[in-house]
């Protein structure tokens, strides 16, 4: 189970690069999570964690618990 501050940064960073650049990592498409997951590709260390949690919680339904985080 993710911490609160893994919950925060998930709710606050923000896609560094690629076709959703600037876009906060838990409001990625899922399709775009999924395909990093098919590609075995998450970009590796914090962010590729950050990814995989943002995948996890997307297919949980769990979006709930993050958004009120954002700021």
């Amino acid at each position: 189970m993710p911490d609160k501050e893994q919950l925060v940064e998930l709710a606050n960073w923000r896609m560094p690069f690629g076709k959703y650049q600037g876009r906060r990592l838990i409001d990625l498409p899922e399709e775009y999570l999924l395909w990093f997951a098919r590609k075995e590709a998450f970009p590796e260390g914090h962010l590729g964690q950050l990814l995989q949690l943002a995948l996890a919680i997307r297919i949980e339904g769990l979006e709930h618990l993050v958004t009120p985080l954002k700021v």
